[in-house]
């Protein structure tokens, strides 16, 4: 036996080792113990890494046999005081990750510390499923998972129609973007309570439209002049989400288009962290502490027709600049600035994508696309929150948007 199989069997070893101890945990004492411990399992995840080191597949198939057939038995004897069956899978599952860590033993050490941090964490997973996730929320995560696991992987990967737009698997991995980010929201703000409320739910909202969340944030302001400071951060937070969400739509869309507006963005977004922040601070001290009601994680339907829009956007951006070349993109951007930047910046990205024009060709439009956007956001906050709050909320608009634009100088 050589050396570098001796390693993977020590690794298979271990593997049983660390399961077996968490089980040996659970197994309890007396005549009412479980049916494995550390032994059982450690002996069990080495018998699965010898079985196809030395025997193949065939041999681990009848090893496999065994373990589950003395597993069903075990479970007949004790069903009565636990009708659980965590242990008999477990057992099942050691000897398989014994047998995959001679194949890939760093995959099996990782697979065998997750499985034993879910089997620690049993007590932790029951209450937070059963007392404090809602159904809701369940039903909000299930969908999210059917969007990631299921959707995505069979959306098409190739463009469409005779000007190669728009992609359907990079539209849906849009949706998904939306959602992941409108639920770290809510998961923030159900954890943090609401005294960081409103910035954190600016933020969060920020993802979907962040000319629709200052325009709510200003009419709070209006109705309560004691959360002005919170609404006033909730504002240009959203704005921040606002750049993460278009550093995020870059990457899914066009790395080089990304590399190309790299400074910009960064500029952009650290002014308004800075500004949001300082809002953000004078906001939460007015703000009791308390608990958050549940409600929902996202909203599909705004995550659906947000890339319905940025396909149609993609469409028209595309054929106007085969039409008219860089000049009317940059038209077509700037005016469906004022509606979305996200969907207008994306249409953008996917022209680099698709090899129409090249990455620094993308910066002047997608900061016209910002630029518009942010006349957009500073009509909205005098319309919806009046004087007062559009003094506090356009100055750090502005000072967003030259930051980007300082960033797209060249360097000296």
């Amino acid at each position: 036996m050589d050396e570098s199989l001796a390693v993977r069997l020590a690794v298979s070893l271990g593997i049983g080792l660390l399961v077996g101890a968490e089980r040996e945990r659970r197994k309890g004492s007396g005549p009412g113990r479980g049916p494995a411990g550390l032994r059982t399992f450690a002996v069990t995840a080495l018998v699965g890494g010898v079985s196809l080191a030395f025997g193949g597949e065939l041999v681990l198939v009848a090893s496999a046999l065994v373990v589950g057939a003395l597993a069903i038995v075990a479970y007949g004897k004790s069903r009565g005081s636990d009708p659980g069956i965590t242990s008999e899978v477990s057992l099942v599952a050691t000897l398989l990750l014994g047998a995959l860590a001679v194949r890939d033993p760093a995959l099996a050490a990782g697979l065998a510390v997750v499985t034993t941090i879910l089997l620690a964490s049993r007590t932790r997973l029951h209450r937070f499923v059963g007392k404090l996730l809602t159904e809701q929320e369940l039903h909000d995560a299930l969908v999210f998972a059917a969007a990631i696991l299921v959707v995505l992987p069979l959306t098409p990967d190739r463009g469409l129609g005779p000007l190669g737009v728009p992609n359907p698997r990079t539209v849906w991995r849009l949706v998904v973007v939306v959602m992941a980010a409108s639920a770290a929201g809510y998961v923030s703000l159900r954890t943090l309570g609401p005294r960081y409320g409103l910035p954190l739910s600016g933020f969060a909202a920020g993802f979907v439209s962040s000319a629709a969340t200052i325009a709510s944030m200003g009419r709070r302001a209006v109705a309560d002049r004691g959360v002005e400071g919170g609404a006033v951060a909730g504002a240009v937070l959203s704005t921040v989400a606002t750049v993460v969400q278009l550093v995020a739509l870059l990457a899914v869309t066009s790395r080089p288009c990304l590399a190309a507006l790299s400074r910009p963005v960064l500029f952009a977004g650290g002014a308004a962290v800075l500004y949001g922040a300082f809002f953000a601070i004078r906001g939460a001290r007015k703000v009791p502490a308390g608990p958050v009601p549940p409600g929902h994680a996202f909203d599909l339907r705004v995550a659906v027709l947000f890339a319905a829009l940025v396909s149609l956007v993609m469409l028209g951006a595309a054929a106007v600049a085969a039409r008219f070349g860089e000049r009317g993109l940059l038209l077509a951007a700037t005016a469906a600035g004022f509606a979305d930047a996200h969907s207008a910046a994306a249409s953008v990205a996917s022209l680099v994508a698709s090899g129409r024009i090249a990455a620094p060709a993308s910066v002047l439009p997608i900061l016209a696309v910002l630029t518009a956007n942010t006349v957009t956001k500073a009509v909205l906050a005098g319309v919806a929150g009046g004087r007062r709050f559009a003094a506090r909320v356009i100055p750090g608009l502005v000072l967003v948007i030259l930051a980007a634009w300082a960033g797209a100088l060249p360097l000296p």
